[in-house]
């Protein structure tokens, strides 16, 4: 049988934040700040063991899924956990899955 399943709207955009999180090196990047801290590119590298193109790497898919917001200050970009689209999508998933259930 061949069928066509309509991706659910509690969905979108969801696959690129769990491959984000998926990774152990980006789940321990993401582990590595305190609440409501933010971390620059040399306090991340500081506190990780890879370097800094690595590092920069993943620091580039945690932000494009949306698990990271960065702000440049001067010659600085800072890092932060952005906490409510990780919420909000997980709990959408989940919503999704107890109506469905």
């Amino acid at each position: 049988m061949n069928l066509i399943i309509e991706i659910p709207v509690e969905w979108k955009n969801i696959s690129e934040l769990f491959v984000a999180l998926g990774d152990a090196q980006r789940q321990r990047i993401l582990l590595a700040f305190e609440p409501n801290e933010r971390l620059n590119i040399v306090q991340i590298v500081a506190s990780s063991k890879l370097g800094r193109t690595a590092v920069t790497h993943h620091l580039k898919i945690l932000h494009n899924s949306g698990a990271l917001h960065s702000e440049k200050i001067g010659k600085e970009v800072f890092f932060w956990v952005n906490k409510t689209h990780i919420t909000t999508q997980i709990q959408n998933v989940l919503a999704y899955i107890n109506s469905e259930i």
